[in-house]
């Protein structure tokens, strides 16, 4: 069994093309999807087609739910940019998805934690705005319930892969199409990779085991710091260059 993790798309086409494009180097067709796929300054629709075209086995993060549930006129700026470019048959397409699912039997996704969307599962944020990586005990409260062999979560951006004592693995594999941001949840922080780079992952099972390939792909990510500022993203296009988002 092998296949490509993808998260956090967030409307960068440029980013998804060449993931797509690397997956196909890779000899790697199946890919299971991990939400916010749409949100953000760039090219929504364009995102929306590829990945309705591949049809990937895919869930909803809480950036398209916020699609789905929110008066456009209560949007954030990222999102009601997302949402002005989709068409109905987009935001049907989010509306069929689950929040979270079991695929291959042994395999769990969700977005953020099995029971929420919005929390890190892996990483914590100090009331300084300081993240640190979540503490053992944090992370098994949060998979409890989850018998599953591979656990795969999104949210953070941020790529890791823990193996936990029983054996079970939970995977990060990063974003795909937004590198860095900041957020005022649970307290203002950032959260940021370091590099423009397109992230993904690529999983195999063999003799039982998960083997984890991280894959940092580069890509014209100055092009699409372009599509930022020209919709008025100054933050957005600074962060996809550098994958920095504070100077």
């Amino acid at each position: 069994m092998k296949f490509a993790v993808l998260a956090d798309i967030h409307g960068n086409a440029l980013a998804l093309q060449a993931v797509l494009q690397d997956m196909q180097s890779q000899c790697v067709s199946e890919a299971v999807n991990l939400g916010d796929f749409f949100s953000g300054p760039l090219q929504a629709r364009d995102t929306a087609d590829m990945l309705m075209a591949q049809d990937f086995l895919s869930i909803r993060g809480n950036h398209d739910r916020i699609l789905i549930e929110q008066p456009p006129e209560e949007m954030g700026l990222s999102d009601r940019a997302a949402f002005d470019q989709l068409s109905p048959q987009h935001l049907q397409w989010i509306k069929a998805l689950p929040a979270t699912r079991t695929v291959f039997e042994e395999v769990f996704l969700c977005h953020g934690t099995p029971s929420s969307d919005t929390t890190y599962w892996l990483e914590r944020v100090e009331d300084t705005g300081t993240v640190r990586a979540a503490k053992l005990a944090e992370v098994l409260k949060e998979a409890e319930d989850i018998s599953a062999s591979l656990i795969l979560c999104g949210h953070t951006h941020i790529p890791r892969v823990l193996r936990l004592p029983d054996g079970r693995t939970i995977l990060n594999p990063g974003s795909v199409g937004c590198p860095a941001y900041d957020d005022i949840a649970p307290a203002p922080h950032h959260m940021q990779t370091g590099t423009p780079n397109a992230s993904y992952a690529i999983v195999e099972k063999q003799n039982g085991e998960w083997i984890t390939t991280f894959r940092s792909i580069p890509y014209a990510s100055d092009a699409a710091s372009a599509y930022a500022v020209q919709n008025g993203r100054h933050d957005w296009a600074h962060a996809l260059r550098t994958g920095w988002f504070e100077r």
